[in-house]
C-alpha cells in the first residue's frame, strides 16, 4: 500500500496574523476603488481574519470595504465581530445586503446577531429570514439573554428511539433541510423527550439492522433551557461534550447548544474576569475614548477612596516618620509586596471559584495552604530585606522591624486573597469585579499599619 503523500509544506502552513502587507495592499486597492481587488484580498481570509481585519482598520475604512465588497461569508463576518462595532456595520449595510448575509445562518447565530441591536436593526434582520426561520430566532429571543435558550440552535437532527442504524440513515439522506454541521442523531420518545444520542462515527460504522438504543454514548446529558450560559459552558469542558440537546420545563426536545457555542462562552467568561480584575469591565478595541472612559471611571473612584484610606493610616504616624526618615523610604516596600503576594493569591481563588474548584467544602483547606506560602515566601523576603535594610541604613533594630512587617502583611495577603473573593460572592457580587480593589486596600493598611505600628512602639 502507498504511503499518502503530502501536501508541500508552504501549503500546510496556516497564517494567523494579519500581516502589515494585506493590509497596507488592502488600503491602496480601496483608494484606487478597485473592488475585484479587495474581494481578491479579502476572500482566501477565515470570516474571523476578516473581522479582526474590521476592528483594525478606522470607521472610514470599514465604509469603504462595505461598500466596495460583497461575499457570501458576509454573514459569518459579522457573527464573529465585537458587539459594539457589529452595530455599527449593520447599520452601514443596505437592508437587502443585510437580508442576503444573515439568511443562511444557524438560527443561534441569527439570534447573536440581533439580540444587542435596538428595534429597528432587529427588524431589518427578522424581515430578511424567511417564516419558520424568524418564528425560531423570536421564539429564542423571549429568553433570558445569557440562558441556555439564547444559546441554543434550532436545527438538529433527531430520530424516534425504537429506530434501526439503517432507517436514521436513509433519513438522514433524504432530508434536504439538515444542519451545516452537527455531530449527533438525538433519540427521543413519542412525547419528544430525548433519550440519548449516537455520534455520527457509531451510526455510519454499524450494521444497518443495528438499533440507535444499542449504541448510544454514555457521555449524554440534557440542559435546562432557562440554565445560565456559564453553567452550560462549565458542563461541555467538565464533561468533554461535543453537542448536547436543550429541554424546556417538559423535559422536551427545544434545541441543541453544540461545542463551538459553549466554548465561545467559556472564552467570554475569561476574558471577562480577566478584564474585570484590572477594573476595565467589558472594554474593546473598538470602543471610543468616552465609552472606555465611563467604564474605568467608577474603578478609578474607588481606588481613590481606598488610596486616602491608606494615607489616613501614614497619617496616624507621621511624628515617627518625621524622627526616623527611613521609615518613608521604606514602607512602600512593604506595601508593594503585600499587595503583589494578595493579587497571586486573588488570581487563584477567582479562577477557581469560576471554575467551581474552590467550594465550601475546600475553602478551609486552600486557605491554609495560601497562609502557609505567603509565611513562607514572608520568611525568607523578610530575612532578604532585613539583610538589606541593615547594610542601608546600619541600624539592626530597623532592619528587624520591616522583616516583621513584611511577614505580617504577606499572611494577611494570603488571606485577604482568598477570602475576600469568597464574601463578595457570597454577596452576590462578583469576585472578578471587586476583590483586586478590596485585596489592595487591606495589604496597604495592614502593611503601613505593622511597619510604622513597630516602628513607633519599639524606637520611640
Amino acid at each position: 500500500m502507498s504511503e499518502p503523500e503530502l501536501l508541500p509544506e508552504a501549503e500546510t502552513e496556516v497564517e494567523y496574523a494579519l500581516d502589515r502587507d494585506l493590509v497596507s495592499s488592502l488600503y491602496d486597492a480601496l483608494a484606487a476603488q478597485d473592488a475585484p481587488r479587495v474581494a481578491e484580498l479579502l476572500e482566501p481570509l477565515h470570516p474571523a481574519d476578516i473581522a479582526d481585519l474590521f476592528e483594525q482598520i478606522g470607521p472610514a475604512k470599514r465604509q469603504d470595504v462595505l461598500a466596495l465588497w460583497q461575499s457570501e461569508d458576509l454573514g459569518e463576518v459579522l457573527s464573529e465581530l465585537d458587539e459594539g462595532l457589529r452595530e455599527d456595520v449593520i447599520a452601514a449595510l443596505e437592508p437587502e445586503v443585510l437580508a442576503e448575509a444573515v439568511r443562511d445562518l444557524e438560527s443561534d447565530d441569527v439570534v447573536d446577531l440581533v439580540e444587542d441591536l435596538d428595534a429597528e436593526q432587529q427588524d431589518a434582520i427578522l424581515d430578511a429570514l424567511e417564516a419558520p426561520d424568524r418564528v425560531a430566532v423570536e421564539q429564542s429571543l423571549q429568553y433570558p439573554e445569557t440562558s441556555a435558550g439564547r444559546l441554543m440552535q434550532r436545527e438538529l437532527v433527531m430520530a424516534p428511539e425504537h429506530w434501526t442504524v439503517g432507517q436514521t440513515i436513509d433519513h438522514i439522506r433524504a432530508d434536504d433541510d439538515l444542519p451545516d454541521q452537527f455531530y449527533h442523531v438525538i433519540l427521543v420518545d413519542p412525547r419528544l423527550r430525548p433519550t440519548g444520542y449516537v455520534t455520527l462515527g457509531r451510526l455510519l460504522g454499524s450494521p444497518r439492522q443495528t438499533a440507535l438504543a444499542d449504541i448510544t454514548e454514555d457521555s449524554f446529558r440534557t440542559i435546562p433551557v432557562m440554565q445560565d450560559e456559564a453553567e452550560v459552558a462549565y458542563a461541555f469542558n467538565q464533561y468533554h461534550l461535543i453537542s448536547a440537546p436543550v429541554v424546556d420545563e417538559e423535559d422536551r426536545l427545544v434545541g441543541v447548544i453544540t461545542i463551538d457555542d459553549a466554548m465561545v462562552v467559556l472564552d467570554e467568561e475569561y476574558n471577562e474576569d480577566i478584564l474585570r480584575l484590572a477594573g476595565v469591565g467589558d472594554e474593546s478595541v473598538s470602543d471610543t475614548t468616552w465609552e472606555i472612559t465611563k467604564q474605568r471611571f467608577p474603578w478609578l473612584g474607588v481606588n481613590l477612596l481606598t488610596a486616602i484610606l491608606a494615607s489616613l493610616v501614614i497619617s496616624l504616624f507621621d511624628d515617627v516618620i518625621a524622627q526616623v526618615v527611613a521609615l518613608a523610604i521604606l514602607m512602600p516596600i512593604v506595601a508593594s509586596m503585600g499587595g503583589n503576594a494578595g493579587t497571586q493569591s486573588l488570581t487563584v481563588a477567582v479562577r477557581a471559584i469560576a471554575t467551581k474548584d474552590l467550594t465550601g467544602s475546600n475553602a478551609w483547606r486552600i486557605l491554609r495552604r495560601e497562609v502557609l506560602a505567603s509565611l513562607l515566601n514572608g520568611f525568607v523576603f523578610a530575612i532578604i530585606m532585613g539583610a538589606i535594610s541593615f547594610l542601608w541604613f546600619d541600624t539592626p533594630v530597623l532592619a528587624l522591624i520591616i522583616a516583621a512587617a513584611m511577614v505580617i502583611n504577606l499572611a494577611v495577603a494570603g488571606l485577604a486573597g482568598l477570602l475576600v473573593p469568597l464574601g463578595l460572592e457570597k454577596l452576590g457580587i462578583d469576585p472578578a469585579l471587586a476583590s483586586g480593589t478590596f485585596v489592595t486596600t487591606v495589604t496597604d493598611v495592614v502593611g503601613f499599619f505593622a511597619f510604622l505600628g513597630l516602628a513607633a512602639w519599639i524606637l520611640l
